[in-house]
């Protein structure tokens, strides 16, 4: 009962404290509230069996508890006739529309994107009270010490609560000057569920749908910015890869391996349309932004009919442009794996080591996964299974260790 708790918890929250937030005006209280429901949850649901709508059940419980909280601080007595008088008149749906999903969530985003907060304030709190994220989780997607990310939490609460920063869709100019950051924590919540940092699932699809339909409201808000389609269109086409990611048994299956009639071929399609308005949009003359030039990378992989019939030169160049764009490492790792695509592994070879030696992907287990993989290719085993066993350790994802270990087991010459 306390995993099938956790589900619903994973899937609602992010909702929750939107929907609270909207009620009591301060995140710090809302999230509060939504904790109270979750215990009420636990403890209730193993007796009384799990609401139809679980949703509904913890935001009425949360509201109670709104109510009762409200009671007991005396300057909030014109909230409580205001929310008392609303939960009376207001007939509890079933579940919440769509729309009003999505307003509340897209509110919260923009309030824990507040340019008040520093960028990883601001990212860190939209990870945890949009994709419901544990600070661990978060703390391993960025590579920093946990209670490095609790502070930030905390701190960036207190901010919103002392700044009275409004809870709500900024406007004009503002809109434009912060759907920056915006971009970024929606890329990172789906980067999240696409590829899940910890525990023992290969992906975790709600995170993935939050980003998406997220990614699709901010579309409709923004329909001339050509970043906002270029996000789009990068979820939409990776979302499409979804169904063919694992095998019947739950394990991972990689990119060139899949089988690409799982497709999602109208999300691959809607991904297609929004790649052509970011590029419509796009000022003549004027470079691609990093989310367009992804959007471009996804949709050659999504043009392939088969593996073989891959772009990679295309993909390459694509990246080259990208990490001059961004300096990423993590992009410059990408670049590597595409040109060995291209060019061959020893190509590839000498990109990832000249990357190694900087020391800026120390402890990311993607880079002597890489580097295995590459020299399997080339025919020498034993430093492959050793790269192997290596990013097998870093990694906290239970069914990408496996796949790694594997990999690491293989005999000599067994090559993938």
């Amino acid at each position: 009962m306390d995993r099938t708790v956790d589900a619903v918890w994973r899937i609602e929250s992010p909702r929750l404290i939107a929907g609270l937030t909207r009620l009591v005006h301060d995140i710090g209280v809302a999230e509060e509230l939504a904790q109270d429901a979750l215990v009420a949850a636990l403890e209730q649901w193993p007796k009384d069996g799990v609401p139809r709508n679980p949703g509904a059940w913890l935001m009425t419980t949360a509201k109670r508890r709104a109510i009762d909280l409200i009671r007991r601080n005396e300057t909030f007595a014109r909230k409580l006739q205001l929310l008392g008088h609303e939960l009376e008149i207001t007939p509890q749906p079933d579940q919440p529309t769509g729309e009003d999903i999505e307003d509340d969530l897209l509110r919260l985003v923009f309030t824990a994107c507040h340019p008040v907060l520093s960028r990883e304030a601001r990212v860190a709190l939209t990870l945890r009270l949009i994709g419901g994220l544990t600070t661990d989780e978060i703390a391993r997607a960025f590579l920093v010490p946990e209670p490095t990310v609790a502070q930030r939490i905390v701190r960036a609460k207190r901010t919103i609560a002392k700044e009275r920063i409004p809870y709500e869709v900024p406007s004009g100019p503002e809109l434009a000057a912060r759907l920056a950051s915006v971009l970024e924590v929606v890329y990172l919540v789906f980067n999240e569920g696409y590829s899940a940092t910890a525990g023992d699932d290969w992906m975790r699809p709600g995170l993935c749908e939050d980003a998406l339909r997220l990614a699709r409201v901010l579309a409709g808000l923004m329909p001339r910015e050509p970043e906002v389609h270029g996000l789009a269109a990068l979820l939409e086409i990776q979302a499409s890869r979804a169904a063919a990611r694992t095998d019947a048994a739950g394990a991972p299956v990689l990119l060139l391996d899949q089988d690409r009639s799982r497709w999602d071929h109208l999300l691959i399609r809607r991904g297609f349309a929004a790649l052509a308005r970011a590029e419509a949009l796009t000022p003549s003359g004027a470079a691609p932004g990093p989310y367009a030039l992804q959007g471009a990378i996804a949709a050659c992989h999504a043009r392939a009919l088969t593996a073989d019939e891959t772009d990679w030169a295309g993909i390459a160049e694509l990246y080259g442009a990208l990490a001059a764009r961004t300096g990423s490492p993590v992009v410059e790792l990408n670049r590597a794996v595409a040109v060995s695509m291209a060019d061959g592994p020893a190509a590839g070879l000498v990109l990832v080591d000249a990357l190694a030696a900087t020391g800026a992907l120390d402890g990311y287990h993607l880079l002597p996964s890489v580097r295995g993989d590459l020299l399997t290719r080339l025919g020498r085993d034993a430093e492959a299974r050793d790269e192997f066993a290596r990013a097998a350790a870093l990694t906290r994802n239970g069914a990408e260790r496996a796949l790694l270990l594997a990999r690491a087991a293989r005999p000599s010459g067994a090559h993938h």
